[in-house]
């Protein structure tokens, strides 16, 4: 055996040596922690087979069939910069996996050089060449360049869930917008109604004040009331403005007023069921990009620990050379040399175990993060669930109510204008009557919105914008 074999058998055995010492850490892939409760629920959860029928699961193209909105929702996917932007942070985090990954190749540097010596007599100049090919290569053996690509591979899957949870939230956000601005020009188109017959009250009762049938404060209550509508119009011409302006900016366009129907809502799709919570949870790209991350803290602190083991490095110098002065034809001679290095961190240990220490701490942290989001998540499909249930029952109770009211309002004008009838009434239940009548109408339009918008939420909270 030469001498460079021999070098290479010792660093070889010291490795070994203290690879078998080493803590197993440094080469285990990231698992799931399992010593809380809700580690254990989505490790079962992930072993379960996905659902596809699923609300979650569905492809937004079938939730959102309303042809208008699916233009709007497909020119926000095509135009939104903060899609932009993820979709760039994915390029940015595979050309770094890629740049993790060639670390196990070996090193290579060429470089050439020429240079001539002369006496200062003006002798003939002594011309020199030289051609040297290095290479350097690490030996990863105690899992330094393997963590650091692992790292980097949760990181490029970890911005792959960001932009599916960025494109989930704009799905949401033009879904939202558009049934907003819907029930905002249905409120509007009724109270600008409203405000039509309320000016023909007014008349009537101006009438009716000379014909002796009334008093003035029948009229000035007519109207005041008359006011508090044009007014109300005022604020809801503002609302369904700036409506109109955040669609815009989430299309990535120019503030413009968009062609949407009044009075629309979106329907729950047919067969809908939640599905297992937990499994719903675990699909979340939200939670897959917090579970990424809380990866790519456990990959810090095995590099950490990594560091506290000397490296291997294998080098190796070749080329060619003329000292002679004859052209590049005639060289002198080949050369080559060949190396070994083990580098042990003697001196750093103090800033390796302050190192140490701090990833341990972001570890920590990082795990505490995601099971906040987990809850989180839990609770915010919870609470989307709760308000269909709650808006599903409302709607059926301001339906009925929205009946009874119309019907009142008919019977008191009906006794109010005619003061020989039995039963007489007064202008202050009339207004009272078309008051309520108004206010249920405007809430059975706010209750059908929310509805619909705990639709759009539930789909989103459950991981859908595929």
């Amino acid at each position: 055996m030469n001498t460079f074999s021999s070098k290479i058998a010792s660093a070889a055995l010291v490795v070994a040596f203290a690879a078998t010492t080493s803590g197993c850490h440094i080469y285990k892939k990231f698992d799931m922690p399992d010593q809380s409760a809700i580690g254990q629920e989505l490790i079962q959860a992930a072993q379960q087979e996905q659902d596809s029928t699923a609300l979650g699961n569905l492809p937004w193209q079938q939730v959102f069939t309303d042809p208008v909105l699916a233009d709007l929702i497909s020119q926000a996917l095509e135009n939104n910069k903060d899609l932009e932007n993820a979709r760039l942070n994915i390029e940015v985090a595979h050309a770094n996996m890629l740049g993790a990954r060639l670390s196990y190749l070996p090193s290579l540097a060429l470089a050439p050089s020429i240079s001539s010596s002369t006496s200062i007599g003006g002798s003939k100049p002594n011309w020199s060449y030289q051609i040297p090919l290095s290479a350097s290569w690490e030996i990863d053996i105690f899992g330094k360049i393997l963590n650091n690509k692992r790292s980097a591979e949760a990181a490029h899957a970890q911005t792959k869930f960001y932009a599916q949870a960025v494109r989930s939230q704009i799905i949401g956000g033009v879904a939202n917008c558009y049934y907003a601005i819907s029930a905002l020009e249905a409120q509007l188109m009724l109270q600008r109604s409203t405000a039509e017959s309320w000016e023909r009250s007014v008349q009537t009762m101006r009438d009716m004040k000379e014909a002796g049938w009334t008093n003035e404060a029948a009229v000035v209550q007519s109207n005041a009331q008359y006011y508090s509508i044009l007014g109300s119009i005022c604020d809801l011409e503002t609302a369904v403005e700036e409506a109109h302006y955040t669609l815009s900016l989430l299309l990535n366009q120019m503030p413009q007023r968009w062609a949407i129907q009044p009075g629309l809502s979106l329907e729950m799709p047919e067969g809908f069921h939640s599905g297992v919570p937990m499994q719903a949870l675990a699909a979340r790209p939200d939670i897959l990009a917090s579970e990424r991350a809380l990866a790519i803290a456990y990959y810090a602190t095995n590099s950490a620990r990594a560091a506290f083991y000397p490296g291997l490095t294998i080098t190796a110098n070749g080329g060619w050379m003329d000292q002679i002065g004859n052209l590049v034809q005639n060289p002198k001679g080949w050369f080559y040399q060949l190396g070994a290095s083990l580098a042990a961190p003697l001196f750093a240990r103090g800033q390796n175990i302050a190192r140490l220490k701090a990833t341990k701490a972001q570890q920590e942290q990082a795990l505490n993060n995601f099971e906040y989001a987990v809850m989180s998540a839990a609770a915010e499909v919870g609470n989307a669930l709760t308000a269909y249930a709650n808006n599903t029952a409302k709607i059926e109770a301001l339906t009925v109510q929205t009946e009874q009211m119309a019907q009142a309002v008919d019977i008191t004008e009906t006794l109010f204008m005619n003061p020989a009838a039995d039963t007489q009434t007064t202008y202050l239940e009339v207004l009272t009557a078309q008051q309520n009548y108004l206010g249920v109408q405007m809430n059975l339009i706010n209750s059908t919105l929310s509805r619909t918008q705990s639709i759009v939420n539930l789909y989103q909270t459950l991981g859908g914008g595929r």
